[in-house]
């Protein structure tokens, strides 16, 4: 079968997982060594569906390397970018196995990871393998089986567009006499504007900076932004509707949430505005303002500057894992 599959993307992030949140709340350290083992099991798992070539790309880790490199049988097509050890590698990445032709994706990762990923490709075909720390967009599922959902996919046992569909994404516009390029930008889960002159840490927030969210998914079992959304008014991905969240003093309102902003530490956070949001209905964000993309402050907007967010359906093409095995179950792949 592998002489008519097409290659596999595999995406590591070698930063998911262990940045400063393990030093401020009690965010899990995911090591090298297990990224490693993740990605062993995604290619036992594909190869077993009949796939043999993957386009990986290097990193400080050699995390690719490690796992595969008692494998027989399988060709890595290295993606030959260079690296500035930032989210553009990512981005970098996947934007040549596009061009190469991958049939899916594989990120290891967090929201951010795979939101970098959408920056090169807007609608990916993806299974988002969770390691990273903010992780409303991965799933948590075994590797081995996300392996053998890729495989099926890349060997033409189902097409992307019968077990996936797109989700949603914020858009943003910037406009303005500050604006400077890029004048576009997106993110998979939240837009958080937050009244603070500095990025910081990238990851942190502090409660009374918070001026407003806009979310594509609002789910009481998340953590961040989604979860706080969540435990007020549930969005789930299929909903074709994102929410708006505004936020004042907790002792000034009447509306107060406590919700974990990051693994293991809660706040109380005020709300003056919960809203439901049509899809491509317009919110206006004004500067001076930083901005947050999936739980990393990202860019700020000056004097005079605004951005434009709205919510559409138009992102990612999330593989469903399970319609894609219950496919191969139909087709008796696993029958010898």
């Amino acid at each position: 079968m592998s002489g008519r599959c097409s290659p596999i993307g595999v995406v590591v992030n070698p930063r998911a997982g262990t940045d400063v949140r393990r030093a401020v709340s009690a965010a899990a350290n995911v090591t090298v060594e297990a990224k490693a083992n993740v990605v062993r099991r995604i290619v036992l798992g594909a190869m077993e569906a009949g796939a043999d070539r993957f386009v990986v790309q290097e990193d400080p880790h050699n995390i690719v390397r490690r796992a595969t490199e008692t494998i027989r049988g399988i060709t890595l097509e290295w993606v030959d970018e260079p690296r500035v050890f930032t989210e553009e590698d990512t981005v970098s990445a996947v934007s040549s196995m596009r061009d190469r032709g991958v049939a899916i994706v594989v990120v290891l990762g967090g929201d951010g990871t795979n939101r970098a990923a959408a920056r090169a490709w807007q609608d990916i075909p993806v299974i988002p393998v969770s390691t990273g720390t903010n992780n409303t967009f991965p799933i948590f599922l075994e590797a081995t089986v996300a392996g053998s959902a890729a495989g099926h996919v890349a060997c033409g046992l189902c097409g992307v567009d019968e077990v996936s569909s797109p989700a949603k994404v914020v858009h943003l516009t910037f406009e303005g006499s500050g604006a400077e390029p890029p004048l576009q930008d997106m993110a998979l889960i939240d837009v958080v504007a937050v009244n603070d002159p500095y990025v910081g840490s990238f990851e942190l927030f502090d409660p009374a900076t918070l001026e407003l969210a806009v979310l594509t998914r609002a789910d009481p079992m998340s953590i961040g932004f989604a979860g706080v959304g969540g435990r007020v008014h549930p969005v789930s991905p299929s909903d074709d509707a994102g929410l708006l969240l505004r936020f004042g003093p907790a002792e000034g309102c009447t509306t107060v949430v406590r919700a974990p902003t990051a693994p293991g530490h809660f706040d109380h956070l005020g709300l003056v505005e919960v809203r439901s949001l049509s899809l491509g209905e317009e919110v206006c964000v004004e500067g001076p303002v930083l901005l947050a993309f999936d739980g990393e402050r990202k860019r700020r907007l000056g004097d005079a500057t605004w951005a434009a967010l709205t919510v559409c359906r138009d992102g990612p093409r999330v593989v469903d894992v399970t319609a894609v095995m219950k496919v191969a179950v139909a087709k008796d792949a696993y029958m010898r």
